[in-house]
Formats: structure tokens, C-alpha cells, sequence
């Protein structure tokens, strides 16, 4: 055995083409073909809303159990997730400010013949409305520095401070994703 045999190996030969002949265009565009409307309509039609039906399932049972990755997917993400937890372990009074305002409608009813009582009343329910809009504007104030400590231009995409502000003004027990802090458990704003 020579030192040129161990060194220099001949190659093996190379095939020429590629094994089968190039396919017809009119071949391979009919196996592409299909049918704008499906034979059976009713059928696909069921099929589709039994899987937009077992999306939709999935999703919801995501949103209530906090399982990320099957959640929509403008609820996915650490931002969203640290987005949900600042404001759920905040009190907020958007979220009481449904049953405030129900109650003051229904005073406002029974007050009708009490002009002052019913003036009263209705001042009071446009100062709960003011101080919500008030308290929504610091809220998203304080996000907007807490995303920023966290997430850097990231964090300010477009939407993220409407989720949060919107979320504060749910009530909590009927927000989604549920909340997965407790009142006061608030998430690290810095990295």
C-alpha cells in the first residue's frame, strides 16, 4: 500500500440527472387543482364549524386555565402576561364601575319627584364617571413606565396600553384571561 493510495481516494461518480424525467406543467398543475366549492357544501360547512367550534373551546378553556399557548394570540406573549398581571394586582375602580352606575340609574328612577335629589344623583354619576377616566389615564401612565423598565420599546407596541386599560375595566371575576395574581402580588417591573 502506497502513501498516494491513503491520500488521494478516487472519487465515486456522480449520476447524471436526477433518476426520472421532468414532469409535464399540465400534469403537475392538475394534482394541484381543486374545486372552489366543494362537492358537498353541507358537509364542508359542518366541518368547518365543528373546527372553528373545537378552536374556539380550546381557547376558552385556555384563557380560564392560563394555558399560553393555546390562548388567542393577542393574549400571548410575556408582555400580555406581565400586561394582565400589573393590572390584576391592582384595585381599580373601573372595575366596580358597572354595578356603580346601575345603582345610581336605578336611585335616579325612583327620585323623580325630587328634582334636587335627582340632580344630586346625577352629579355624583358623572363624578364616579370622571374619576374613572381619571384613574385609567394614571393606570396607563404607570404601565407605559413599567413596560418600558421591563421590556424597553418592546413593550410600548401598539395595543399594549388599551389591553391594559381595558382590562382594568372589567370586573375581575368576569376578566379573561382569568387572573392569575393576587390582589397586591405585583410582577417585577425591572429585567
Amino acid at each position: 500500500m502506497g502513501v498516494s493510495d491513503t491520500q488521494n481516494p478516487t472519487p465515486a461518480p456522480k449520476p447524471e440527472g436526477k433518476g426520472r424525467p421532468t414532469p409535464r406543467r399540465k400534469d403537475v398543475e392538475a394534482q394541484r387543482r381543486r374545486p372552489l366549492v366543494p362537492g358537498d357544501r353541507k358537509a364542508a360547512v359542518r366541518a368547518a364549524r365543528a373546527r372553528s367550534r373545537e378552536i374556539r373551546d380550546r381557547e376558552f378553556e385556555a384563557m380560564k386555565t392560563g394555558d399560553e399557548k393555546n390562548m388567542p394570540l393577542r393574549d400571548r406573549g410575556p408582555v400580555k402576561r406581565f400586561i394582565r398581571d400589573f393590572i390584576d394586582a391592582r384595585w381599580s375602580l373601573g372595575e366596580f364601575f358597572l354595578p356603580i352606575a346601575i345603582v345610581f340609574v336605578l336611585l335616579t328612577a325612583f327620585s323623580q319627584q325630587d328634582a334636587v335629589l335627582a340632580l344630586v344623583i346625577l352629579v355624583a354619576l358623572y363624578g364616579v364617571i370622571i374619576a374613572t377616566v381619571l384613574q385609567a389615564w394614571i393606570t396607563s401612565r404607570k404601565l407605559r413606565k413599567a413596560l418600558e423598565a421591563r421590556f424597553g420599546e418592546a413593550g410600548l407596541a401598539k395595543g399594549n396600553l388599551m389591553y391594559g386599560v381595558m382590562r382594568s375595566l372589567q370586573i375581575r371575576r368576569s376578566r379573561l384571561p382569568r387572573p392569575m395574581v393576587k390582589r397586591g402580588e405585583h410582577p417585577k417591573t425591572t429585567r
